[in-house]
């Protein structure tokens, strides 16, 4: 295995303790200052694309609603400390949390951004590259996610799709690409929320999203995500909870939240799969240009 491959597969392990184990370390310090983070993993075969969906149903400021992520990176919405609003879509390259420590050959390329979108490097968390998108969403509102996958000219490419309400369209908001030594498909799919404004005060605001109508697309046919399991951070806060509702899986932190469903680390499975699957498919890159 190549240094890109190992540093890649460590980043992985990492992030698959955090989330899955609940044991991310120095958590603890968090406790009262910050909401819990709260997972759902969506056991699932390695596919092409990962499509869901969320309606953020109570958010406050300085808040990540993480809608699609995978082994390699995430995809979902934020309020800003200021309240501002917008979708980030980031891609690890290592482990390294100096951005500027990984090779130039081995960091994730960018492609063609949309229009509107900002870029950069990202560090402290492993590195990568980041995206911005300023969008006003809202609450009470349904929001749909795609993160694709296609392997061009030695590097895997990752693209994350927003499907825009009031242009009806679809937005390929941007691309990374990284090298890697053997074609990658996506793999490890989870959703979360986190609380990263951690000033004290944020603990004692309730964050509570549903997600679901979840799909992985596996040689050209979308296959239902129906199962996940409830997680969280080493963060000792009770106040969390999960539960499925109408369909969807239910996520709550903070404030005055209770346990009082599904119990951390507990599963959740739909009564019944999607009525219909997604009527869209990822567009493919025809290269990746110069």
């Amino acid at each position: 295995m190549n240094v890109l491959a190992t540093r890649g597969a460590a980043c992985a392990l990492a992030m698959a303790m955090c989330l899955w184990a609940g044991t991310a370390a120095g958590d603890e310090k968090l406790a009262g200052i910050a909401c819990r983070s709260v997972h759902l993993r969506f056991p699932g075969p390695e596919s092409e694309a990962f499509y869901n969906e969320i309606t953020v149903d109570q958010s406050a400021p300085g808040t990540y609603f993480m809608v699609c992520g995978w082994s390699r990176g995430y995809f979902g919405i934020q309020e800003l400390a200021n309240g501002k609003k917008l979708i980030l879509f980031s891609v690890w390259d290592s482990q390294a949390d100096d951005p500027n420590a990984t090779p130039l050959e081995e960091r994730v390329q960018e492609f063609e951004p949309a229009e509107g979108v900002r870029v950069k490097r990202f560090g402290n968390e492993g590195s990568g590259g980041q995206s911005f998108f300023d969008y006003d969403w809202k609450i009470g509102e349904t929001y749909k996610f795609c993160v694709s996958t296609q392997v061009i000219g030695g590097r895997t490419a990752y693209s994350g799709w927003f499907f825009h309400p009031e242009r009806q369209a679809w937005l390929r908001l941007m691309t990374f690409a990284t090298p890697t030594p053997e074609p990658e498909r996506l793999r490890s799919f989870y959703s979360f929320i986190e609380d990263f404004r951690r000033n004290r005060a944020s603990a004692g605001q309730a964050r509570v999203a549903r997600f679901g109508n979840a799909w992985s697309l596996d040689g050209g046919e979308w296959k239902p995500l129906t199962r996940t399991q409830f997680t969280a951070d080493s963060n000792p806060a009770l106040t969390i909870n999960a539960k499925v509702v109408d369909g969807l899986f239910l996520l709550a932190t903070g404030g005055d939240t209770e346990n009082t469903d599904v119990k951390l680390r507990g599963s959740m499975t739909l009564p019944e799969p999607p009525a219909a699957a997604p009527d869209w498919k990822p567009t493919p890159l025809e290269s990746l240009g110069d």
